[in-house]
């Protein structure tokens, strides 16, 4: 920084110090530094701070005002911009100088850090899927993928079946981080679920922006883990807002308005599958075609089993022992099961539209989404079915069956 001041090469190494504080986590978890797209201002951001990093302010300064062109409200550009033009005149000492609140530059700081982490973190896209989408229902035209320690949301397309990433987009989530287990704990849930509506802006407060997708939690095992709450929602932010601080809502995943309504486009209510989690686990495509097909071989063999009539308990062995329906048990299960097997001549079982996703956490459970169409002597009937099947001594169980 040789022919600097030292007030301002203090505040260039303050700068730098945002950027490199995610290159060690880049260097050690990404599995590329190439693929995902550039949506949003991220790209422009990371080379802001890149031009910082080699002292050239004045090439940063007029990339920071063509964001601030596109993105008048984006307030992290508004201070970064105060800072480059206040060191021009004087020594300054920290980031953001510009007469902002200890806490607002803070909040700011590390949306900052979280926005270039995602940035230079982002995993090459034709090699590498989340593991949670191990298999869309044809008629799931997307799916969205949350991941709340990068602060980032994902898109994925369905293509005959196999993910392909679409678009990314900052976002924040709830102030008191994840694993939301009480109402009002302001904490965002982790788990598999669907978009169940939408809500346009007229009916909403300004807090929520251009709209509002809630999502629904508590889902049936959440509910079964005692987990309560609700109105978790993904949804923009206020009118005079572009994006919120990585940990800022009440347990919603907010976006900035103008990638709210990208969202919208990819977003189909009653069918999108909406995955949180902590931090994405990454596979590549042979372990993820490995885990799909060990999967849809374990569902094969519950419909085959559950075929053969004259074996029930061939067919029982597909269930856990912690098994439970809304209202049974397994022993009050198994014991229906039997009754109805002892009156029927034959069945025959077609699953139709199936959908698989991996829960985000330390237990090994999926669901599993179908259309059920059973036929029998005894009766016709087609139903939407759910279905959580979980890893017991390296054998898929299903612990958890009702109607979707």
């Amino acid at each position: 920084m040789k022919g600097m001041t030292p007030g301002r090469a203090l505040f260039v190494r303050l700068l730098v110090a945002i950027a490199s504080a995610v290159l060690p986590l880049a260097a050690a978890s990404a599995p590329s530094q190439r693929g995902i797209s550039d949506s949003g201002p991220d790209a422009s951001l990371e080379y802001v701070f890149t031009e910082i990093e080699a002292n050239r302010l004045d090439a940063a300064l007029e990339r920071t005002e063509e964001l601030l062109r596109v993105y008048p409200n984006f307030r992290l550009a508004h201070l970064i911009k105060g800072d480059l033009l206040l060191a021009r005149a004087k020594p300054i000492s920290t980031f953001g100088n510009a007469s902002a609140p200890a806490e607002r530059v803070t909040e700011l700081r590390d949306e900052a850090i979280a926005r270039l982490r995602a940035y230079r973190e982002r995993p090459a896209a034709a090699t590498y899927i989340p593991r949670y989408l191990l298999q869309m229902g044809p008629d799931q035209r997307y799916a969205v993928v949350v991941d709340t320690k990068r602060a980032r949301l994902y898109v994925y397309a369905n293509e005959g079946g196999k993910p392909r990433f679409v678009a990314d987009y900052y976002v924040s989530h709830g102030k008191a981080g994840t694993d939301k287990r009480v109402e009002g704990d302001n904490k965002t849930p982790l788990g598999v679920y669907e978009v169940t509506s939408f809500i346009e802006q007229a009916k909403l407060p300004d807090l929520y922006g251009i709209g509002a997708f809630p999502i629904n939690y508590p889902n049936e095992w959440d509910r079964r883990l005692g987990r309560t709450g609700h109105g978790i929602w993904l949804h923009g932010t206020p009118s005079n807002t572009y994006a919120r601080p990585p940990l800022s809502s009440e347990g919603c995943v907010t976006l900035a308005n103008q990638d709210f309504l990208k969202l919208s486009s990819f977003v189909q209510p009653g069918l999108t599958p909406v995955i949180i989690s902590s931090e994405i686990e990454w596979l590549s495509m042979d372990h993820w075609q490995a885990e799909r097909r060990a999967l849809q071989l374990a569902i094969e063999d519950w419909r085959r089993d559950w075929e053969n009539v004259g074996d029930v308990r061939r067919y029982l062995s597909h269930y856990s022992r912690d098994f439970r329906s809304d209202s049974q048990n397994f022993a009050e299960w198994s014991d229906q099961k039997r009754k109805l097997a002892a009156n029927r001549q034959w069945i025959k079982v077609r699953l139709d539209k199936l959908s698989m996703f991996r829960n985000p956490g330390r237990d090994d459970i999926v669901v599993v989404t179908f259309e059920q169409d059973y036929r029998s002597d005894g009766l016709s009937d087609r139903v939407r079915k759910r279905q959580y099947w979980q890893k017991e001594d390296g054998h898929w169980k299903i612990v958890y069956e009702g109607k979707a």
